[in-house]
């Protein structure tokens, strides 16, 4: 063997061995902020090219949205025609805020998908219990890789706002604790959600029982750890979380992108990447 046979056959040794990009994961957590708001120049006429370049800039593979409106989502597929997403709003219609889920055509094929609601009839659209002003729910799917046909669920959320609804939120926590444990074994699972409190309450402490918090345990870390900053760029609290199991986080960034001094939300998206 010659020296540059030798090389050839080294380095696809080397090619062999190492994990190819295919076997990555880029999943993101995006809070919308809904287009119903009093928001001025942050309303979401002015602020749709940005959420859309965001979204292109970092190329998540599947995105878990909350306070989406129709609209919101069909504006960012017309700017992003590699993806498409589905869901039910909070009413189980598509007149109010949706946990919508946006993925890419091109690399995920969705094999089925549901939802249900945080009370005591969740399979019931639009009911709230508990003391909810107004229904919160989870959107999933099972998804599958058309690069190497490995499946993995999906669940997206949006937990109580309130100061006074800690105790909500522990229940909502709960139950989708109680969800994901009903599900098949040995298929990886990966939550993304707002949920309004900290990693200091109880909700994350009811789902990280069985879930890894991305942030916390991906060996990489990028941006701040807060997420939740009004339009302002700085940020007050860490409530946007990726959680998961079966699956190792690689790698989590926050993202702060923004243009003339404007932001694609009033929360800042993150991103992790999981080798599945």
């Amino acid at each position: 063997m010659t020296r540059l046979s030798r090389l050839f056959f080294a380095a696809a040794i080397v090619a062999f061995a190492l994990p190819s990009a295919a076997a990555e994961l880029k999943v993101m957590t995006f809070n919308v902020r809904t287009m119903t708001g009093k928001d001025g120049p942050n309303g979401w006429e002015f602020r749709r090219d940005l959420f859309a370049d965001t979204i292109r800039k970092m190329h998540p593979d599947v995105i878990g949205t909350q306070e989406l409106y129709k609209q919101q989502g069909d504006d960012t597929v017309e700017r992003l025609p590699e993806y498409t997403w589905f869901g039910r709003d909070r009413y189980g219609k598509h007149t109010d805020e949706h946990m919508g889920i946006f993925y890419r055509k091109d690399a995920l094929k969705l094999i089925k998908s549901g939802d249900f609601w945080f009370s005591s009839t969740p399979d019931k659209p639009g009911t709230m219990d508990w003391g909810n002003p107004m229904p919160r729910m989870v959107n999933w799917a099972l998804f599958e890789r058309l690069s190497d046909h490995k499946q993995f669920y999906l669940l997206d959320t949006h937990l109580p706002y309130r100061d006074q609804d800690e105790d909500i939120r522990t229940r909502c926590g709960k139950l989708l604790a109680a969800w994901i444990a009903k599900l098949p074994k040995g298929v990886p699972v990966i939550v993304t959600g707002d949920f309004n409190t900290g990693p200091d309450g109880e909700a994350h402490k009811e789902l990280t029982a069985s879930l890894k918090d991305a942030w916390e345990t991906a060996p990489k870390r990028e941006g701040p750890a807060d997420t939740f900053h009004n339009f302002t760029g700085k940020p007050t609290k860490r409530i946007d979380w990726i959680l998961s199991s079966g699956v190792t986080a690689k790698s989590v960034q926050t993202i702060t992108t923004s243009k003339d001094g404007r932001y694609p939300s009033d929360h800042f998206p993150v991103q992790a990447t999981f080798e599945l």
